[in-house]
């Protein structure tokens, strides 16, 4: 009897041992490792942070704690796009086939997983916005099912913020221009001299990527734009430097084939099995893919996917999709 009540009582010592050193791991991880990455030796995963958090709405602090303002700066100075203008003569002109081929491919490697969609006649592209732009937006396959869309994706920024520092994502503020149709549809600067970073598509199907006014935009014969960027590739070449400066996150994008194919990429993240892209990533896939022209778009919790009448991908917004002011959509 009093061998067994030893026995029990060594149990449960050595629970209680075991319990209090996973609770000291956990607290020794959570105070050494924020030091580890920003004072660490590890360079790469430190500008990987950094940039990652710089680029969302809410998570800047997590550098900033850790930081000063000028050591961010040049953390990320050291990732950064190239600058390179897009002009009339380095628009791609193409056959227009009218192919209604829409090909799928599920994109996979150690560090993410997404989708990609190459839709062959660019002319079935459009952009599709919130039945409410400027006051709220709406989800993206929403706006897919009211266009009868075979496919859509998330597009162009917004600012949106409640109470002066929350930030809600209602997709009611919108960064920039839309274009619809040649005509604008919303421009948050209230002014003919805009000049931003667009994705437009032109009347005849070619992909407009970079910072152009409304004017070359005009001159450009630009049908569809909304705002937002960087580009990642000009004239068949990638213009990423380092990984790009913006960490990895869920991302969206879209690009185009010289026969004028246009790709849509979503890039999931924020999970175990995928923590996300880096813009280097994306503009590796885009050229694997025959892109020779591409940019980025709204990525983090933004990042959705519709094909054939449901979301594809994982978005990581907690509510599953999160509402949005504009999307790239094929039509039927």
């Amino acid at each position: 009897m009093e061998k067994k009540l030893k026995r029990k009582k060594k149990r449960k010592i050595s629970y209680k041992i075991i319990v209090c050193f996973i609770i000291f791991e956990l607290i020794f991880t959570g105070i050494t490792g924020p030091l580890i990455v920003f004072y660490g030796p590890f360079k790469k995963v430190k500008q990987t942070i950094v940039g990652a958090a710089m680029t969302t709405l809410s998570h800047q602090y997590i550098a900033k704690i850790f930081l000063s303002d000028k050591e961010i700066e040049k953390i990320l100075s050291e990732n950064t796009i190239q600058t390179v203008k897009q002009d009339k003569n380095s628009v791609l002109k193409f056959e227009n086939k009218h192919d209604n081929t829409v090909e799928r491919y599920d994109i996979s490697s150690g560090k993410f997983k997404g989708y990609l969609l190459i839709i062959h006649d660019p002319s079935r592209v459009k952009v599709g916005y919130s039945e409410k732009l400027g006051r709220q937006g709406e989800l993206t396959s929403h706006i897919g099912r009211r266009k009868n869309a075979v496919a859509a994706i998330n597009a162009g920024g917004f600012t949106d913020k409640s109470a002066g520092t929350k930030w809600t994502g209602t997709g009611g503020n919108v960064q920039g221009i839309v274009m619809n149709k040649g005509e604008i549809k919303y421009n948050s600067s209230q002014s003919q001299k805009y000049s931003g970073e667009v994705a437009g598509i032109t009347k005849d199907g070619a992909l407009v990527v970079g910072k152009h006014s409304l004017e070359e935009l005009k001159k450009l014969n630009v049908q569809e734009a909304v705002t937002f960027g960087p580009p990642l590739i000009v004239n068949g070449k990638g213009t990423v430097s380092g990984d790009g400066g913006w960490g990895i996150a869920p991302r969206t994008a879209i690009g185009q084939r010289k026969d004028g194919a246009i790709l849509f990429l979503a890039i999931d993240g924020r999970t175990v099995s995928s923590p996300g892209a880096t813009l280097k990533d994306v503009e590796d896939i885009m050229l694997q893919y025959d892109a020779y022209t591409a940019t980025n778009l709204d990525g983090g919790s933004s990042t959705t996917m519709y094909y054939e009448g449901e979301v594809i991908n994982n978005p990581t917004n907690s509510l599953g999709e999160r509402a949005v002011p504009t999307v790239f959509y094929v039509e039927p």
